[in-house]
């Protein structure tokens, strides 16, 4: 097998990955037909079919799947080196693929941007938001050089770093703000508004609340912590956001805001990245840049 490529080898990655050949076509930035004819040529090569065809989408054989593997691992070893070349050229970064939890990116994201801007002239700066088991599968695959999630994630190939903590805050009626905060246990007797499964963030407040599987009725899920507050002030039930959420999604929404006394639920904000990566400098360079903003936000927030 003198004559694979690694072209051909990103073009099996891509149509895998989408399983339709006009979508992967596209992402390749190449015509379908001649997607479609190096896929041919890398089966025809291996001497096996890497793919079921069918008129809607196509999906990997049991040989198309083993081969994956090894050709994500092939890709990922590839693009590690040109991560080295880079850092070894340059102290500083030019690109960076960054992921974040959709309960931090709305409310953190514009400060670290910016900041970052700022530490590094002229990077480009590429975001992708999503939950976190989706982040640390395409940081293994090699498609994030980062990631800002809640901690621990657990993994044994990822470098996990503390960033900050933050704490919970109940959500409830305007009218209720007065009234004594519940107790945890008490939270269990209330409709209590939560995330979709998925989210971490769903995980944290059920733990906190000391909420088993078992209670669908009293639980109505959401999007989005946007949505939940705005449930809330429609006098629907309670829920909990982060505080770093609180300035930008009670704008809009006639709702209360209220501290658990201590212990107080809170959870670990970090950054998280392959350890192998030769842009682990780098990474502790920008660890600290996002800490800054956070910092900064939350000073913004406590003297408004």
């Amino acid at each position: 097998m003198k004559n694979l490529t690694l072209k051909q080898l990103r073009y099996f990655e891509a149509l895998a990955r989408d399983g339709r050949f006009r979508r992967a076509a596209d992402a390749c930035a190449i015509s379908q037909p001649a997607l479609s004819m190096q896929i041919k040529e890398l089966e025809q090569e291996l001497g096996s079919e890497l793919f079921e065809r069918s008129a809607r989408q196509v999906k990997l054989t049991p040989f198309g799947q083993t081969f994956a593997l090894r050709v994500r691992d092939i890709l990922r070893a590839v693009d590690e080196l040109g991560e080295f070349a880079r850092a070894s050229r340059d102290s500083f970064l030019m690109r960076l693929r960054i992921g974040i939890i959709p309960t931090i990116a709305p409310y953190l994201l514009p400060a670290i941007i910016n900041d970052l801007n700022k530490s590094f002239a002229g990077i480009q700066i590429d975001v992708r938001e999503t939950q976190t088991g989706k982040l640390v599968h395409e940081l293994a695959q090699g498609q994030l050089d980062m990631a800002i999630v809640a901690l621990p994630v657990s993994e044994p190939s990822l470098t996990e770093l503390e960033l900050f903590r933050e704490e919970f805050v109940l959500v409830r009626r305007q009218e209720d703000g007065d009234k004594p905060v519940p107790e945890r246990e008490a939270l269990r007797e209330m409709r209590l508004l939560l995330l979709e499964e998925g989210h971490c963030f769903r995980d944290q407040a059920l733990s906190f609340c000391k909420v088993g599987p078992a209670r669908p009725r009293e639980i109505m899920e959401g999007s989005s912590l946007s949505t939940l507050v705005q449930m809330v002030g429609a006098g629907i039930g309670v829920t909990l956001i982060p505080e770093m959420a609180v300035p930008v999604e009670t704008r809009s929404a006639q709702v209360s805001i209220s501290r658990f006394p201590s212990p107080q639920p809170s959870r670990t904000i970090g950054m998280v990245w392959r350890n192998s990566t030769p842009m682990a400098k780098q990474l502790q360079e920008v660890a600290e840049a996002v800490r800054r903003s956070a910092e900064a936000m939350r000073e913004q927030h406590a003297g408004g």
